[in-house]
C-alpha cells in the first residue's frame, strides 16, 4: 500500500514537471535546468531565459525570475495595467523587461508602465512583481498585501 501510493506521487510529480516543462519551453531556445533546495524548496523545473517554475511546499508550483525569485501578481492589477507605483513599488518590484521582448515564453508578454514607460513582464496579462522581503528560493509574499504568488 505504501508503495503504491509513493509510486502514485511519483508519476503526479512527473506529470506536473513535465506540464511545466512544455508551458514554458520554446524550441528555439535550449532549457536549462537547475535544483535548488531548502526547508521551503524543493525543485526547480522549467528555466527560460526569463521565467521558470518551481515547487515549494505550502505553495505548490510557482513562477519565478530566471535567478529564481518567486514572482507575485497584484490582486488591484487588471490585464495589462499595473496599479503598484510610488511605496507599493519599494516592496514589490516591478518585474522589468531588461532585454529582448522576442521569443518570449508562452503566456509571458510585457506591459508598458505608465509611472515610466519602462516594459513589465506579464503572465497572462497580469503584471508580475517580486517581493523584497525575499530571499532567492523563499515565497514568503503570498497573501500580503493583496499580493499572491503567480502560478502557472
Amino acid at each position: 500500500m505504501k508503495k503504491s501510493s509513493m509510486l502514485i506521487g511519483l508519476v503526479v510529480l512527473i506529470v506536473l514537471i513535465g506540464g511545466g516543462y512544455a508551458l514554458f519551453h520554446k524550441s528555439n531556445k535550449p532549457a536549462a535546468s537547475s535544483t535548488t533546495s531548502n526547508s521551503s524548496t524543493t525543485t526547480s523545473t522549467s528555466t527560460s531565459a526569463v521565467i521558470s517554475t518551481k515547487t515549494a511546499s505550502g505553495v505548490g508550483q510557482y513562477l519565478a525570475t530566471a535567478n529564481g525569485a518567486a514572482l507575485y501578481t497584484y490582486g488591484a492589477d487588471t490585464s495589462g495595467v499595473s496599479n503598484c507605483s510610488g511605496s507599493c513599488l519599494a516592496n514589490w518590484p516591478a518585474y522589468i523587461d531588461t532585454g529582448s521582448t522576442t521569443g518570449l515564453p508562452t503566456n509571458v508578454s510585457t506591459i508598458k508602465r505608465s509611472d515610466n514607460n519602462q516594459l513589465q513582464y506579464a503572465y497572462k496579462g497580469m503584471p508580475l512583481y517580486t517581493f523584497s522581503a525575499d530571499s532567492t528560493g523563499q515565497v514568503t509574499g503570498d497573501g500580503v498585501s493583496n499580493f499572491h504568488v503567480a502560478k502557472p
